[in-house]
C-alpha cells in the first residue's frame, strides 16, 4: 500500500507534516546502491499502478530469466532483464504475483467481496502469457500472494493474504478441462492489515504493514506465530511492504521494504538476525521510493547480474508511469559487507 511518506535521512525523530499520513520518520542510516536497469512503466499512468514482481528462471538454462509483473489496475506484464515489455494480458485488479514452474499465480481483487486467485501459463519462447481461469479463495478481498517451492506436476502451495489480514494456505490445483482450484490447509489472522508474504520451506513469513514481520509456522496444534521483526521506526519504518529471500555464500537472508522510509531491511535467517539496511539511491536509473513489491533470486545471470538479482517496485518514475528497478546482488551484499 503507497503511503505519502517522505525520506529525510538526517532526521533521526518523528516530526508531523501537514497533509500526510503518518509523521517523516527515518530509520538507521542506510548504505547506497544504484540501479542497473528499469523495466518499461506499467501501461497505467497517473495512478499508483505498478506492484509487485516476480522472477522466473528458466530450468533448462539457469542463466536465463524473466520477470512477471503486475499492473494493479490492469494486469500482467512480461519483461526481460534488459527491462523490456515482451508481454501483457490483461487481467483487471491483479495485486501481487509469483510464479512456480510456468505457471502464474496472482491475487485477483476483481471481487471485493470474494477472494479469488487469477492463474496463467507463461510460454517463455513465444514469450506469451495465457490465462488458465480464477481459482475461489473464500470471502474478504485477495490482496498479498506468495507461493511454495513445487517440484512440476503437484499442487501447488500458496498462501493468500486477505486485506484484513487473514492468511489462507493451501494448495492449487490445475484438473485437466477444469477449472483451477484452491484447498485451504490452514489459516491465521495476523492482527491488521498485511500484504507482503514469502516462503522459506515450510515457514512463512508476513508483513503487518504497521506492526512488523510475522513468521508462522504450522504444526499439529495449529500455527506457531511470532512477531519477529517488529516495527521500530530503526530497522523498519511503516508500511511493512514486500518480502523476498535469497541465498548467498551458504546463508539465507530475508529483505523487507521499509516503505515509510523508502529502504530496504535485510536479516539473516533462521535467526532473523538484523545485518542492514540499503536504499536504491539516484543515478542512471533513478532511485526508488515508497516500494510496494520485491523479489530476489541468486544465479549468474550474465555480465550486468553475475551473482544474482535484486528488483524493488518505484513508487515514483516520474514523468513516466511506474515501473520496477534491477539491482546487481552483490552490489548489495559489498554493501553490506555479507
Amino acid at each position: 500500500m503507497r503511503r505519502l511518506i517522505a525520506l529525510l535521512p538526517l532526521l533521526p525523530l518523528a516530526a508531523c507534516v501537514a497533509g500526510t499520513e503518518k509523521p517523516v520518520i527515518a530509520g538507521l542510516p542506510p548504505a547506497s546502491v544504484t540501479a542497473s536497469g528499469e523495466t518499461d512503466p506499467v501501461g497505467t499512468g497517473k495512478a499508483d499502478a505498478a506492484d509487485d514482481p516476480a522472477i522466473w528462471v528458466d530450468p533448462a538454462n539457469p542463466s536465463r530469466a524473466l520477470i512477471v509483473a503486475t499492473d494493479k489496475k490492469a494486469g500482467v506484464h512480461l519483461y526481460d532483464l534488459t527491462g523490456k515489455d515482451i508481454a501483457f494480458i490483461k487481467g483487471g485488479l491483479v495485486n501481487n504475483v509469483d510464479v512456480v514452474g510456468n505457471i502464474i499465480v496472482a491475487s485477483d481483487r476483481n471481487d471485493g467481496v470474494n477472494a479469488h486467485l487469477a492463474l496463467f501459463r507463461l510460454d517463455p519462447d513465444k514469450p506469451a502469457i495465457a490465462p488458465l481461469g480464477r481459482a475461489a479463495a473464500g470471502t474478504g478481498e485477495a490482496y498479498g500472494l506468495c507461493l511454495g517451492k513445487s517440484a512440476p506436476g503437484t499442487p501447488i502451495t500458496a498462501a493468500l493474504i486477505v486485506k484484513d489480514g487473514t492468511v489462507r494456505v493451501g494448495t492449487i490445483r490445475l484438473p485437466e478441462g477444469a477449472a483451477p482450484t484452491f484447498a485451504v490447509q490452514w489459516d491465521y489472522k495476523i492482527p491488521t492489515q498485511s500484504e507482503g508474504c514469502v516462503f522459506d520451506g515450510d515457514t512463512l513469513y508476513v508483513g503487518e504493514e504497521d506492526a512488523g514481520i510475522w513468521r508462522l509456522v504450522p504444526n499439529a496444534g495449529g500455527v506457531d506465530a511470532k512477531l519477529v521483526a517488529p516495527v521500530d521506526n530503526q530497522r523498519l519504518v511503516a508500511d511493512v511492504e514486500g518480502l523476498a529471500t535469497i541465498d548467498h555464500k551458504g546463508q539465507r537472508y530475508l529483505l523487507a521494504s521499509s516503505q515509510g522510509d523508502n529502504a530496504y531491511a535485510v536479516f539473516r535467517l533462521p535467526e532473523m538476525d538484523y545485518v542492514g539496511r540499503f536504499v536504491i539511491a539516484a543515478g542512471t536509473f533513478g532511485a526508488t521510493s515508497e516500494t510496494d513489491g520485491i523479489e530476489a533470486v541468486a544465479g549468474s545471470f550474465g555480465p550486468d547480474y553475475p551473482d544474482g538479482l535484486f528488483l524493488a517496485q518505484d513508487g515514483d518514475n516520474a514523468p513516466k508511469a511506474q515501473n520496477f528497478k534491477l539491482v546487481r546482488w552483490d552490489r548489495i551484499a559489498a554493501a553490506l559487507g555479507l
